[in-house]
């Protein structure tokens, strides 16, 4: 099962969508803290729609808890890594990880030793990054198709 990563997340709407794109490939939404939000949110709700009940959803006090629940390898989305996302096979345990929507992932996350791929989505120059759901869905689905689409109807 995939393992789709928000790093302190700051905007609800976002990780609602992020619900949904779990619920819809089956898999896990990790939220590393802080939160830029609560939980109970209405517009986390209200963008999740009724998909909140069909995906898992797990919440890590730090970076660190979350690297000591997940042996896969972990892959950074960067606008600024030189390989592309489609540049690399999926494995079904992948750990795919995403920065807060206004900075991405820090210098200090990049460089962390279980990072083992910086990865970025092409985009037509002078543009500075993909809406942070957006980036996510291109990189899971990419990830999802390589891996057959287990599960998928």
């Amino acid at each position: 099962m995939l393992h789709l990563v928000y790093f302190e997340p700051r905007i609800p709407g976002n990780t609602g969508s992020a619900i949904r794109l779990a619920a819809g490939t089956g898999s896990t939404l990790h939220l590393v803290e802080p939160l830029g939000f609560d939980l109970s949110e209405a517009k986390l709700r209200r963008a999740g729609l009724d998909y909140h009940d069909l995906a898992h959803v797990v919440v890590h006090p730090d970076l660190e808890a979350l690297l000591a629940a997940l042996p896969g390898r972990v892959l950074a989305f960067t606008t600024s890594a030189p390989r592309w996302y489609t540049e690399i096979e999926y494995r079904d345990d992948d750990v795919l990880l995403f920065g807060p929507e206004p900075t991405g992932l820090p210098p200090e996350v990049l460089a962390h030793p279980r990072v083992v791929q910086q990865l970025r989505i092409p985009m037509l120059a002078g543009r500075r990054s993909m809406n942070l759901t957006n980036a996510a869905s291109v990189a899971t689905y990419e990830a999802w198709r390589q891996l057959g689409f287990p599960g998928g109807a």
